[in-house]
């Protein structure tokens, strides 16, 4: 990982409390388990509620937790105050989401004062199965300054 210098010593606390109050991750069940200067990872334990019509977790949900981590990778690296906003992704799903946990890990690439990207990997594991990576994200986020 990148070694980052994050402009507010209290980053993780920020981002966990911007994290809780993020009503989709909530709904869906997703839990942020680590937070480090450029990177997070969020978890998603496999739910039937949140499939297509083939049992795999729905490429939406997958898409939504794996943005949420670019998200929150960027938002490590602002200066107290500051909040991040999606202004582009791209994301290729590379296999069927199946399995018993979907872990989204992200990382900072290059950290701008307004703008930063961010690559980010989704894996699904579970039983005797290893980690199969099933999509990865290339997202570039905005800083916003000055609003509540």
């Amino acid at each position: 990982m990148p070694n980052f210098d994050p402009p507010d010593p209290n980053f993780e606390a920020r981002v966990r409390e911007s994290f809780e109050r993020q009503r989709v991750m909530e709904t869906i069940g997703a839990r942020l388990k680590r937070v480090e200067p450029g990177g997070v990872e969020i978890e998603l334990p496999f739910r039937h509620d949140l499939t297509q019509q083939h049992g795999y977790l729905h490429a939406g949900i997958v898409t939504t937790v794996v943005d949420s981590a670019c998200g929150y990778a960027a938002m490590s690296l602002t200066p107290p105050g500051a909040e991040i906003v999606s202004v582009e992704f791209k994301i290729n799903l590379l296999s069927p989401a199946t399995g018993d946990l979907l872990v989204a890990r992200a990382l900072v690439k290059r950290a701008g004062r307004n703008i930063t990207v961010c690559a980010g990997d989704a894996f699904m594991s579970g039983g005797a199965q290893e980690e199969k990576l099933v999509a990865t994200m290339l997202a570039t986020m905005m800083t916003v300054r000055g609003r509540a």
